[in-house]
């Protein structure tokens, strides 16, 4: 490898065939077993959920499930979003975030949430980089890990303006 070269970071939508990728890292990242609901929520996501590579080795992914709200809009909250340790740092889990908040005007998509584990502040501020805001805590929210409680990060989508 030369001085220089270019990091290849490049993202591919969860199917069928290669949901096993995003069950491997999942065991590797996070402290809780995901069920079968989960995987068919992310691929039904379509391109809101996606796996990162790196030259072509998969590091890491964002699986979303898509929402209907009270008044028929649709939501996005982000299930998981990762990238194994020795790959942070590179713009890959910036690129993930990118990729979704980026469909999301386009979509007409009017926010999108997520919860964060009240000691994880690399998250959380990961997050406030991208205007989510804290706008909720939830008490015992997961069952087997500490603390069990959890912040409600949201970030409402500026929409694209109608032309007259």
């Amino acid at each position: 490898m030369g001085a220089g070269r270019e990091v290849a970071i490049s993202l591919d939508g969860v199917r069928d065939k290669n949901v096993m990728q995003l069950k491997k890292l999942n065991t590797a990242l996070f402290p809780v077993r995901y069920n079968d609901k989960y995987y068919s929520d992310a691929i039904a996501a379509a391109e809101f959920t996606k796996l990162a590579y790196f030259n072509d080795i998969c590091v890491g992914a964002i699986a979303c499930r898509l929402e209907k709200a009270e008044n028929g809009a649709i939501r996005v909250y982000i299930m998981t979003l990762g990238v194994l340790a020795p790959y942070r740092g590179l713009g890959i889990g910036t690129k993930l975030l990118n990729h979704v908040l980026d469909l999301c005007p386009k979509r007409n998509i009017l926010d999108i949430y997520l919860h964060v584990q009240t000691n994880n502040e690399d998250g959380i501020n990961f997050y406030k980089k991208f205007g989510f805001e804290i706008t909720d805590t939830i008490e015992n929210y997961y069952a087997n890990i500490s603390p069990p409680d959890c912040y409600v990060l949201t970030k409402v989508i500026a929409q694209p303006q109608q032309k007259k």
